[in-house]
């Protein structure tokens, strides 16, 4: 962390608590004592209303009179960022975040109740390994460099990729790129996981003058079906989450009927697949003999 941003990271805490000790501060920071204490001389001699308080509970506080009695975050606010980041954090995996978090806590009342919601992801072995890709990939978005990389597509195939990035974005369990690709003269979109060999070039792009969300909703959209199945009870909730409460009808005393859009592709095939013995496609009678098909080649597999 940089020094100025460490010392308006100081003021912001003393701000809201009323006095902070130097072991709290270079641990927050992970600096040293002594860096702290010259910190404190900086802030005084910029004319910070800094003090200090001796003893056992010392260590510096900030002048009340500087302090804003109505400030632009409520303690709700705070809870709700912090809410946010922990679930970021998990699926992340970042110092930064993590130095963020320390400070939206340190602003936080020691008195104030316990978060309401608590989010919880799969702790993926896999994620820390492309958390280098992800940090480059960020910084070469920042910075406005080009980036090239050897990507393999669902069929294996290796191809050697020239992109100017525009934007990471994750999508329930995985990290995706966005950026123009000079190879293809198109947008495309990158999964991460499939990205190897990446370098962040010297140089540099302009920005392209285009809608990236009109681009990447008009190219990427896979082609849909609408299927009708019938599912047990014990995964009705599965389908209420993605798909919403009018989605399903009663059939009978022991089944529901789902009415739902699944990609036209083996992408929907995995998904439908997902549930095993809990789920029956009964119409459109050719995606059902298709996936009936998609079965039978998997359990060839084990012949």
């Amino acid at each position: 962390m940089e020094k100025v941003e460490r010392l308006i990271s100081i003021i912001m805490i003393l701000l809201k608590k009323d006095v902070v000790s130097t072991t709290e501060f270079a641990q927050l920071f992970n600096v040293t004592k002594r860096t702290i204490l010259r910190d404190m001389e900086t802030l005084s001699v910029s004319n910070i209303p800094i003090y200090s308080v001796n003893g056992v509970h010392g260590g510096y506080g900030i002048m009340d009179e500087y302090k804003v009695d109505k400030r632009l975050l409520s303690s709700t606010d705070l809870e709700n960022i912090l809410t946010a980041l922990s679930g970021l954090e998990q699926i992340l995996i970042s110092e930064e975040v993590d130095v963020t978090i320390k400070k939206i806590e340190a602003m936080v009342s020691p008195l104030a109740p316990k978060s309401s919601v608590q989010l919880s992801f799969y702790d993926w072995e896999g994620r820390s390994e492309i958390r280098q890709t992800l940090k480059k990939c960020q910084e070469a978005i920042l910075a406005r460099r080009l980036i090239s990389f050897e990507y393999i597509d669902k069929n294996g195939m290796i191809t050697d990729r020239m992109v100017e990035p525009y934007q990471l974005h994750f999508s329930e369990t995985s990290w995706y790129l966005k950026g123009f690709c000079l190879h293809r003269m198109r947008y495309r979109t990158f999964k991460l996981s499939r990205i190897d060999q990446l370098q962040v070039d010297e140089k540099t792009f302009n920005p392209r003058d285009y809608s990236l969300d009109h681009e990447y909703e008009s190219s990427y959209q896979p082609e849909l079906v609408a299927v009708r199945a019938l599912i047990l009870p014990s995964v009705k909730d599965q389908f209420i989450e993605r798909y919403g409460r009018k989605s399903i009808e009663n059939y009978s005393s022991d089944l529901f009927l789902a009415t739902i859009h699944v990609p036209q592709s083996h992408i929907g095939f995995q998904f439908l697949a997902s549930f095993g013995t809990n789920l029956k496609v009964v119409e459109p009678p050719s995606y059902a003999e298709q996936f009936r098909n998609y079965l039978l080649d998997m359990v060839n597999q084990y012949s």
